[in-house]
């Protein structure tokens, strides 16, 4: 493998190195060993069906599941009989949009989201309006947040379901969530929040925030893939749903099919485990994340901080670097570093950001991003190499592009404020 201008004391540091080093925390967590070894064991004892409950092995399936359930709950603030497990977050948003549309439809056909919701939020919602629903997409600031005034002017008395994500996926900005709830309360309209990226990751309580409905995934927080739930509010409003696959009846009706005992088992290890690691977890990410981006502007010009300055999730870094195309940033990294210049759900289709074209930025700094997810498992000297791979990189790729040329002017970026330390407010 061959290293531009690293020292021998750079050779003997890459030594100690595990290469490629993880950084795309956003598109999928490596799962945590405890997470690993609960599910294990259950794997080898516990192969029951948590429907079959005329003997032993389906009892302590069920057991299982239930304590798993209430392990999750416990996380949201919420009462285990509020979870219904579906195969991830995509399933999650999916049977809430259309869920809440078919039983809610004839009190009104209208939905609110902003223009930087998942895939798995619009593209539901687009089909909605295939079959006469309106939908308003709210636009963002160029921080990636809604207005709290325009949602309230987009509210009407046939609005049923506004759904605004917690946690962007590309460039870590939070919504104010507990605001958006407290308007939803207020005019009586139920409340959505995608939350796959915010659960395990902030702190998040369903009561508190006001909401009535939220979509999560095991895989983004250290669990197993192929495990979700959605969050289900049963009073002050109970929130009905018309379930979207159908068959044997298991999880109240909502979702049938066999459950994933084992994901289930792992997803309530991860939950707790984010219960109780939450805030030291998310300080060192923190300071992690600080260092990243320290190292790299102290080593180049011309660097976009993309998203909220604060109010983002720790371990989010999303910059654009003047003069250089983010796909031949992302392949010459490729080998050792895995980021990503995007949603890791529409990598299939190579087209521009559409959520850093909502926040207003220029086309070639749309080109321009990489995302850097940093979790549990980084370390500081991953973070150093990074650093130092991305200065030597981004100086080599500027060299030979024409579009420095024109746009370089050897001084620090002023298009965003500088990232600021400390948590979010």
């Amino acid at each position: 493998m061959k290293f531009d201008k690293i020292s021998q004391v750079s050779y003997h540091f890459i030594a100690m190195l595990k290469l490629p080093i993880y950084m795309d925390n956003h598109a999928t967590t490596p799962i945590d060993p405890r997470v690993l070894e609960a599910m294990g064991s259950c794997l080898r004892e516990h192969f029951g069906n948590a429907s079959s409950l005329n003997h032993p092995f389906g009892w302590q399936a069920q057991k299982l599941v239930e304590r798993a359930r209430a392990q999750i709950a416990r996380l949201l603030h919420a009462d285990s009989k509020e979870i219904v497990f579906t195969s991830g977050a995509t399933e999650s948003n999916n049977l809430a949009l259309k869920g809440i549309a078919e039983i809610y439809g004839e009190k009104g056909r209208h939905l609110i989201m902003q223009v930087t919701e998942h895939k798995s939020v619009l593209d539901p919602a687009r089909h909605l309006e295939r079959h006469g629903f309106q939908v308003t997409y709210l636009p963002v600031d160029s921080y990636g947040q809604i207005r709290l005034d325009e949602l309230e002017r987009a509210i009407t008395g046939k609005t049923i379901l506004i759904s605004i994500m917690a946690a962007n996926n590309e460039i870590g900005t939070l919504e104010p969530i507990e605001e958006i709830g407290r308007i939803a309360k207020e005019k009586g309209v139920l409340f959505h929040a995608d939350a796959a990226q915010a659960v395990g990751r902030i702190p998040v309580d369903v009561e508190k925030m006001g909401i009535d409905l939220l979509s999560f995934s095991a895989h983004k927080m250290y669990g197993p893939k192929g495990i979700g739930a959605l969050y289900v509010r049963r009073k002050n409003p109970r929130v009905r749903l018309a379930p979207q696959i159908h068959g044997g009846g298991q999880e109240g009706g909502l979702r049938s099919g066999t459950l994933n005992v084992p994901a289930i088992v792992g997803f309530g290890e991860a939950c707790e485990i984010a219960a109780r690691e939450l805030e030291t977890e998310t300080e060192r990410i923190l300071r992690l994340r600080t260092r990243l981006y320290e190292a790299v502007t102290r080593g180049l010009d011309e660097v976009t901080l993309n998203g909220h300055p604060r109010n983002r999730l720790a371990g989010n870094l999303n910059l654009s670097f003047s003069g250089v195309e983010g796909e031949s940033l992302l392949m010459s990294l490729s080998e050792e570093i895995a980021v990503s210049s995007g949603s890791a759900c529409t990598q299939a289709r190579v087209e521009p950001s559409y959520v850093l074209k909502a926040l207003g930025l220029a086309e070639d700094l749309v080109h321009s991003s990489i995302r850097f997810g940093l979790g549990r498992f980084n370390t500081e000297e991953e973070v150093d190499y990074t650093a130092r791979r991305v200065v030597q990189t981004v100086r080599r790729l500027r060299e030979i592009s024409p579009l420095y040329e024109k746009t370089g002017s050897g001084k620090k970026s002023e298009r965003k404020p500088t990232l600021q330390e400390g948590l979010p407010k």
